[in-house]
């Protein structure tokens, strides 16, 4: 019995189901999930896929305290990296530099000191002078430097982080979002390898007591000191910001970033840091459903000198999800049919769509992996008799 369409050519919206056990572009594969934290703003990520475990108030713009310091470290890692400063290089201490309050690596007035040693007295010591000498250096003045963070944070997609200064002292202009320090710690891990390792040091000896003894100083984060595959990024604390961390935990090829913030006590701030990473290992993963180039489908051509066209992604396809709603998972592939000849190599002809219960619906574009021409004006009548008489059932 022949099958007829209602005329040749007409797109049909088809839809294949996918079996959850396939395996083999990174994108986001969870919904932030409901579970209580004491933190008043929380973020938690996978880094590589951007998926979204946990956020609370994460959009708010709040007091960051010395955890802006990451921005102030960023300015700095960008100029070692273009070469235009070296480890050894010196900068002069201020007057300005050397009276500043607050947590401290004990520069001395009037003395130089190198870009190793400061870096280190910001990530370890969270030295507030320290990060003055930087500015100082860099802006000519603090607040030169403040507004061109500001700046440099616009251009690498930070659209509501504001800084007044250097430090993360006090000041009512002062103010980041958790979601913002999640993105510029993926910012840093990412683009700055060579010095992210200065985040995992434990301890930093600068300077020299009245007594002549050295000073040294431990790391606040409370994340390194555990077995727990920790190894960054910075502490923060302020009367009005409460306690605060921003951290980033790898086991195994995952990597999660957190961000708390509003918590009331440095020890609360280790429980909750914790308790939070080790949730989002324990209850989601990452799951390769694609690579880059592999053949997910093939879909029909309407008029092209081949009958099929291979559907493809762009990149790796990784999602990250729950356990349990892995054991639920859609992939449809959904497309027009047929595809219109001429199909050129790499135009997106189909999506798709991945499901499960209590995630958000993720599309993806699928493209072709092979160039279709048109044939010539017999190939074109005879291919479309074809389909008319044999198109629809052969699907």
């Amino acid at each position: 019995m022949l099958k007829f369409l209602p005329a040749i050519g007409t797109k049909l919206r088809k839809t294949l189901v996918f079996a959850t056990t396939v395996t083999g572009l990174t994108i986001m594969g969870s919904s932030a999930q409901a579970l209580e934290t004491a933190a008043r703003q929380a973020f938690l990520m996978d880094m590589d896929t951007g998926a979204v475990l946990l956020e609370k108030d994460a959009d708010t713009l709040m007091p960051p305290a010395s955890m802006s310091k990451l921005m102030t470290v960023t300015m700095l890692f960008e100029r070692l990296k273009d070469g235009s400063l070296k480890m050894d290089d010196t900068f002069p201490v201020s007057e300005k530099a050397w009276r500043k309050g607050g947590s401290k690596m004990f520069v001395e007035v009037n003395k130089r000191v190198k870009i190793g040693d400061l870096l280190r007295g910001i990530i370890v010591q969270s030295g507030n002078d320290a990060c003055i000498v930087v500015a100082e250096a860099l802006a000519g003045s603090e607040a030169a430097f403040a507004d061109s963070m500001t700046a440099r944070a616009r251009e690498i997609g930070l659209e509501k982080s504001i800084f007044a200064n250097a430090t993360g002292w006090p000041d009512p202009n002062h103010r980041m979002t958790a979601r913002e320090l999640a993105l510029l710690s993926k910012y840093i891990i990412r683009n700055f390898p060579d010095y992210y390792g200065i985040f995992s040091e434990k301890s930093f000896t600068f300077g020299k007591t009245n007594k002549g003894k050295d000073i040294k100083q431990g790391n606040r984060n409370p994340l390194l000191y555990s077995n727990n595959g920790a190894d960054g990024l910075k502490t923060g604390h302020t009367e009005e910001s409460g306690y605060g961390l921003t951290g980033s935990a790898k086991r195994g090829d995952r990597r999660l970033i957190l961000v708390v913030n509003g918590l009331s006590s440095a020890k609360e701030r280790g429980r909750e840091s914790e308790r939070l990473l080790e949730w989002g290992f324990r209850e989601f993963d990452n799951y390769a459903l694609f690579k880059k180039d592999q053949e997910v489908a093939k879909a029909r051509v309407w008029l092209g000198e081949k009958e099929l066209v291979s559907l493809s992604v762009e990149k790796d396809l990784t999602v990250t999800m729950s356990r349990k709603d892995r054991r639920s998972m859609q992939v449809k592939l959904v497309y027009n049919e047929p595809i219109p000849a001429p199909i050129l190599k790499g135009t997106p002809v189909a999506r798709l769509v991945i499901t499960a219960p209590e995630m958000e619906t993720i599309e993806v574009p699928l493209i072709a992996s092979e160039d279709i021409s048109r044939p010539g004006m017999f190939g074109r009548v005879s291919g479309a008799i074809k389909y008319v008489l044999f198109g629809a059932s052969a699907n």
